[in-house]
């Protein structure tokens, strides 16, 4: 049933028809790859509407008619902005298809690198990673995801509209940490399609870039003891066991009555004496920081044994 509407404009009055039946497209998305040929129907009614003016705009290809239906067909299609427009008169109906084109090999390259930044990294500065995209299309139907090693960091999209080949940079702020040390950043770019386009979105990965964070010395032993108590002729351990990038140095302050110096992580002394008595300062330090541990050591002598029976 066509309904009539009376339809006001200022102070005057007219008839208007409105549209109660659109043109239908099969299928109702078109993907194509650049180049292909292409092919889709529009049904322009599916009532008797023989009469009425109807036809299908197109910018390339030929249209061919059978009843009511329109058949658009094009041996090669590279029309990047291509507009299909299926109509019939009496009611004004009109349907519009924008077919989808994307390049065959997509897109032509990806490339990661770190924007103005070429020396070494630090722990807790930010720093701003970038995906270079090279001749990509449909842009906005591109997601890019950033990784550090397996782990996915963020996922983004243009905001352009271009429909025809471009050149897009996605940027993603990192803030390492010295667990990211030695980690790989790169980027993967998937162009997804939709039902209509390939069910394997077309995948382009980046190389991997290494990351080397610089950071201060931290202490892997726990605190010591107020006081290191340790009897006389024993050997004594003292670790200031430490991890850093660079890799740290050591440098030992001893008490004023113990000899030699060191410049170990360990010191040891196999036969401890009282001259080893006090205190032990072990400074730890690389370009990015330095850290010290303090070790208070007491020596006693060794007591009297009680023999067995007595």
């Amino acid at each position: 049933v066509e309904f009539i509407c009376i339809c006001f404009l200022g102070s005057v009055s007219f008839l208007c028809l409105l549209c109660t039946e659109y043109p239908v497209f099969t299928p109702s998305a078109l993907v194509v790859k650049y180049g292909d040929p292409a092919n889709v129907a529009c049904d322009v009614c599916q009532k008797d509407c023989s009469g009425d003016a109807s036809g299908l705009e197109h910018g390339v290809g030929k249209v061919t008619k059978n009843g009511t239906t329109m058949f658009w067909t094009v041996d090669r299609l590279t029309d990047w902005d291509i507009r299909l427009l299926c109509f019939y008169t009496s009611n004004q109906c009109t349907s519009t298809l924008n077919p989808t084109l994307y390049r065959k090999y997509l897109p032509e390259s990806v490339s990661i690198s770190f924007v103005n930044h070429t020396e070494m990294m630090f722990e807790n500065q930010q720093y701003t990673l970038q995906c270079s995209v090279q001749n990509v299309a449909p842009v906005q139907s591109l997601t890019v995801t950033f990784y550090r090693g397996n782990t996915a960091l963020d996922h983004l999209q243009s905001r352009s509209e271009q429909k025809k080949p471009v050149n897009e940079t996605f940027t993603l702020n990192i803030t390492p940490s010295r667990e990211d040390d030695g980690a790989q950043y790169w980027c993967e770019t998937k162009l997804e399609l939709g039902p209509a386009g390939p069910q394997r979105p077309p995948v382009v990965i980046s190389e991997k870039l290494p990351a080397i964070v610089h950071y201060g010395p931290e202490l892997k032993e726990p605190p010591n003891p107020d006081v290191i108590t340790i009897t006389e002729g024993d050997t004594l351990h003292l670790n200031c066991s430490s991890v850093g990038n660079p890799s740290p140095s050591y440098n030992w302050t001893r008490p004023k009555n113990s000899s030699s110096s060191y410049t170990g992580s360990v010191l040891t002394i196999t036969s401890v004496g009282f001259e080893h008595k006090g205190q032990y300062i072990c400074t730890v330090s690389n370009t990015v920081g330095t850290v010290t541990k303090e070790f208070n050591v007491d020596v006693q002598g060794e007591c009297c044994q009680i023999l067995p029976g007595k």
